[in-house]
This record gives C-alpha cells, sequence and structure tokens, in this order.
C-alpha cells in the first residue's frame, strides 16, 4: 500500500473541483442560514405563545374588566321548569345538559358569539 507524501497534501486542487469546493460551501453556509432564522422563528412563536396564553381576564369592583372593555350580557331561554345539571364551554359554544319539568332531559348548544340557541337535542330512552 502506498503511503501518502506530503507533496499530495500541500498540491492545488484542480480548478473544477475547487469551483466545486466553492459552490458546496456556499451551498451550506446558505442552508444554515436558513436553518437558524426558522428555528429563531420557532423559538418566537413558543415564547409569545407562553406569555400571553395564562393571562387571565379580571374584573374590578365594579364588574367591568380592566381597560373599559364591554362584557357580554345575555338571556337563554329554556323551556318552563327546567333546571341545568351540567354545562361546557367549547370556543363560542356553550352547552347546557338541563333535566325539563316533563320528566326527560335535553342538552341545549348556545352560540355565545351569535347570541342564539343552534341546537336542542332531546335525550329518550329506547
Amino acid at each position: 500500500m502506498a503511503s501518502p507524501t506530503e507533496d499530495d497534501d500541500d498540491k492545488p486542487l484542480d480548478p473544477s473541483v475547487e469551483r466545486v469546493r466553492r459552490r458546496l460551501a456556499r451551498f451550506m453556509a446558505i442552508n444554515l442560514g436558513v436553518l437558524f432564522v426558522a428555528v429563531m422563528a420557532v423559538v418566537v412563536a413558543i415564547v409569545y405563545k407562553l406569555g400571553t396564553a395564562g393571562e387571565p381576564t379580571r374584573t374590578d369592583a365594579g364588574g367591568s374588566p380592566p381597560g373599559g372593555e364591554q362584557v357580554a350580557m345575555g338571556r337563554i331561554l329554556l323551556p318552563q321548569g327546567a333546571r341545568v345539571t351540567a354545562q361546557s364551554l367549547a370556543g363560542e359554544r356553550l352547552v347546557l345538559h338541563a333535566v325539563l319539568a316533563e320528566g326527560g332531559s335535553a342538552i341545549f348548544i348556545y352560540d355565545i358569539a351569535e347570541r342564539r340557541m343552534i341546537a336542542r337535542l332531546d335525550i329518550a330512552a329506547p
């Protein structure tokens, strides 16, 4: 097996090989720059979300939120004698489970943004 000599290490590269090496180095630098910018954008987005996600809206003693914002008020009409036993909120939808006066039960779905009842689902045994 031939051992490498010092002359092999010091020889200048062929011009075409040198062009390819420069092109690859430039390609690598550009890709690393793009990757760095993308990672920084993700980090900034995560920090922003963490900073704004847990801020609850508090009210003062007068009942209005800070900054003079308006509080949404409205009325949900249920059948006479209905009693709400459970509720849940999903986005702009309020779901109420009510026991009706006539002995059955129903689920009412109310759209808060539109301020209207959008569904009534009666629960009945087969």
